[in-house]
């Protein structure tokens, strides 16, 4: 069922959850599916955390301006302040992982 048997891409999603709701048109698991993520990146980008009580909680970190180096040349490069999109897995989904 997954890509590759390593991972599950967004259609792959889509298209489960669609069979397991085959009331709903794979149209709307689309939206759906695409409200939901859009709905926790806007959280975050507003500063914000989302908790999926079972699942784990998403929020940002800060990463602070450093020197990074060019990979090709080894010239140093400033790398600007940013922040991260940082996932914390909750209880139930830990203790499913390591069963």
């Amino acid at each position: 069922m997954c890509h590759k048997g390593k991972y599950m891409i967004r259609s792959e999603l889509v298209q489960k959850i669609a069979n397991e709701n085959s009331d709903l048109r794979l149209d709307e698991v689309e939206r759906i599916v695409d409200t939901f993520f859009d709905s926790i990146v806007e959280q975050l980008a507003a500063g914000g955390r989302v908790e999926l009580r079972g699942f784990g909680a998403f929020s940002t970190r800060a990463r602070e301006s450093r020197t990074g180096r060019n990979p090709r040349t080894g010239e140093p490069v400033a790398v600007e302040a940013k922040k991260v999109p940082y996932f914390k897995p909750g209880k139930e989904m830990r203790e499913r992982l390591n069963d």
